[in-house]
This record gives C-alpha cells, structure tokens and sequence, in this order.
C-alpha cells in the first residue's frame, strides 16, 4: 500500500489551513483597505487645502493675510439669549451631536459639535468629519465586497479539499458497486493506501472473500443434493410406473400408487426450483399453463380429504408461458395448496386468463397486515391456527417470481376468503 496522511489527519489539516488562509487574507485585506483609506484621506485633504490656499492668495495678495484651514476646529461663543445662535444649535442641550450642514457652495458636511452650556454663556465647537465619514462608509463597502468575495474563496477551497478527501471514499464505492456479479472479485486494498481508506479496503476484501466462499459452499451443497435426490425420486417413480402397469391393481392401491406418483413428481420440481435459485439462473421452457394448473388441482385433492369444498379450474383456452414446468408447478402449488389447506368448506377456484392465474377461496380470509407480510420467510398469518407449516412455502414462490421478474400478491377477498394472484410477463 502507498503511505498517505490518515483520513482524519487530512480532514483537520484542510480546515486548520482554510482558517489560517482565510484569516490571513482578511487580516491581509483588512490592513491594505485601512491604508489606502488613511492615504487616500490624507491626500484628499491636502490637495483641497492647496487648492483653498492658492485660490485664497489669487484673491489676497497680502503676505500677511491669515489663511485658515478648512479642517480647523472653529468655536462660537455666545449669550444663552443672542440672535446670532444657529437656529439648528438653539434647543441643544450639553453634550457632542451629530450635525448635517450645507457650507456656502452648497455641499452637504458631516459635523461634530460640542455643545457647552452655563448660565451667562453657551459654548460651541464644531469639527468637520465629511471626509472621515464618507472614509468610512467607503471602508464599509469595500469590507462587505471583501466578505462576499472571500466566502466565494471559501466555498471554493472547501470543495476542491473535499473532494480531495472524499475522493478515495468514492473510488472504494465505485470499486465494491464492480464487484457484482463476479464469482472472484478483485482485491481492493492493492488500490488504497495505507489509511482508513485502505484499512476498510482490507475488511471489505476479507468479508468478500469470506461470503464468495460460503455462496461457494452454498451452491455446491444444493447441487448435491438436488443431483443425489434425483437419482432416488426417478427411481421411486419408476417403480411407481411400472406397478401401475399391472392391469389387476385394486382401485384403492392404484389411487396410493398415483399419489406416491405425484408426490415424487412435486419433490423433483421443487427440487429443481430450489437449485435454480441457488444458482440465481433462469431455465428454459414453455408450459401450458392450463393443463398443468389441471394437475395441479388434481394432485391436490387428497389434501381436501373429508372436507365439503369443491375444487375446480376455470378457463377454456390454453395459456402459455415461457418458464419451465417445475417452476411454475411450484409457484402455482404453493398457492393452490394453500387455499385448500385454509378453506374448511365452499370452494377453491383456480381461474386461468392471459398474463396471469388467480386463487380464490372462501377460506377464513386474512387480514390486512397478514396480506402485506405472507411472503415473508417464516411468517404464518393470524388465520394458521394449528395448521402444520414453518412459513417457507409462499417465501419461495416470492423468490421464484423476483428471479423471473413475475408478481405475486395475496388479498382479502370481497365478502370472505382470500385471492392470490400471480401475473406473467
């Protein structure tokens, strides 16, 4: 692995020299805006002064004529009752006021006046701060211009360094999402360096390894047996055949030989759903849905025993659907044996259109909830009363139909019972 700054380590740096940067450049901006300012003030007044001072001597060529800056304090002293009190400075009590005044050409000012009251005398000193107000206001502007272009800055180093620092995060997730579907995938941690990155690389690789040998295992196990059961149901079967090849056989034995018949025919499917499954690979076929939704029905009488219910199938036209015969005899078995383990008396209807077959019964029916968890491994509904079952057999339907990309629902029916439908295509 390459040597690189633990994550953390690089996600404190990033902000410890965002800070640093950011306070720098404000720090940096706000000293170069104050000097401009000062120098721009200073330079401001002093070119106005020598264009005060040289029109002044233009207008008194006297030597000895008093120039006056404009920038000077000027104080005014006056009786608390004389007329030559401003009007705007009469009402003012002792203190320092802000004051706005129009000079002799007719520009606004910004003033200070200091206002000093007594009984026999009023006191005033006015200072002139246009400049240091309009400096001011300008330093204002210029420090919000600065703000919004530093957070800009801000924003921009903050998502160049996340990407930085999140960009190992996004290759290890563009990797793990590569590895579906391959039997070996490929180790991550060679691509990582040796960081938090690179240690969750190497765990991700272990539990990989780990799970690609246990699906290893998995698949071969169900091969197994699916292979070691077909050898002893094809015998069963044909043993089965040939006893009922006997012309003598009494009803009662040929009625047990054709359920024995049955049965291994249903553990034969089963079997080969099963292994599909664990092989998450579809097989190829076309069934008529009609005849084998017939078997189906026959085989499951004997389930019925004694009961008063009627099993019948619906549907006059040959239904065809492309999937093999054991698949669909145990998606469609399983709903069908269903309804006639539930149904106590009425009927059970196997209704066969295109695209689809229905069961309906006229069972106890189920509830809302049990309708929207029945195909959930091991779940038995409220209605299952001491019916035998673990709950795996609709749980398998659900997976059948995800592999082939079918839909399977279970819902209360309108006035009792329930109706399972499976749709094709």
């Amino acid at each position: 692995m390459r040597y690189r700054h633990r994550l953390r380590t690089r996600i404190i740096l990033s902000f410890l020299l965002l800070g640093f940067g950011l306070t720098a450049l404000f720090a940096g901006a706000t000293i170069y805006l104050r000097a401009r300012l000062e120098n721009q003030l200073v330079e401001s007044w002093l070119l106005r002064e020598a264009d005060n001072f040289v029109q002044f001597k233009r207008e008194n060529p006297d030597p000895t004529a008093p120039f006056s800056f404009s920038r000077q304090i000027e104080a005014f002293v006056y009786r608390p009752d004389s007329a030559n009190i401003a009007f705007a400075w009469r009402d003012l009590p002792t203190g320092i006021h802000d004051l706005q005044e129009n000079d002799r050409r007719g520009r606004l000012k910004q003033y200070k006046l200091a206002v000093h009251r007594t009984p026999d005398m009023v006191g005033f000193l006015r200072y002139d701060y246009t400049q240091e107000a309009l400096s001011q206001q300008q330093m204002l502007i210029t420090l919000a211009v600065a703000v919004v272009l530093l957070t800009l800055l801000a924003w921009l180093v903050g998502v160049w360094s996340s990407s930085r620092v999140i960009s190992p995060v996004t290759e290890l997730a563009r990797r793990v999402e590569g590895m579906s579907g391959k039997d070996r995938p490929e180790k991550l941690a060679p691509h990582f360096p040796d960081d938090e990155v690179g240690e969750l690389a190497a765990a991700l690789d272990d539990y990989a390894e780990r799970m690609t040998e246990l699906v290893k295992r998995d698949r071969e196990f169900n091969s197994d047996v699916s292979h070691e059961l077909r050898t002893p149901l094809a015998v069963i079967r044909g043993a089965t055949e040939l006893v009922l090849a006997n012309p003598d056989l009494p009803e009662k034995m040929r009625q047990r030989l054709l359920r024995i018949d049955r049965a291994a025919q249903q553990c034969t499917d089963l079997t080969t759903a099963l292994l599909m499954l664990s092989r998450e690979e579809r097989g190829t076929g076309r069934t008529n849905l009609r005849r084998l939704a017939l078997q189906l029905a026959e085989a499951s009488k004997p389930q019925l025993g004694q009961k008063p219910v009627v099993l019948r199938v619906v549907g006059g036209q040959d239904v065809f659907v492309d999937a093999p015969e054991a698949v669909l005899a145990v998606a469609l078995g399983n709903l069908i044996g269903n309804a006639c383990k539930y149904t106590a008396e009425g009927e059970v209807v196997i209704i066969v259109e295109a695209g689809e077959v229905r069961v309906e019964d006229t069972g106890p029916g189920l509830s809302v909830e049990d309708a929207a968890r029945l195909f959930e491994r091991g779940y038995r509904g409220s209605s299952a009363g001491g019916t035998s079952g673990g709950g795996i057999g609709l749980s398998i339907v659900r997976r059948l139909c995800e592999l082939y990309g079918w839909q399977v629902s279970i819902a209360p029916g309108e006035e009792r019972g329930a109706v399972a439908v499976l749709r094709f295509g």
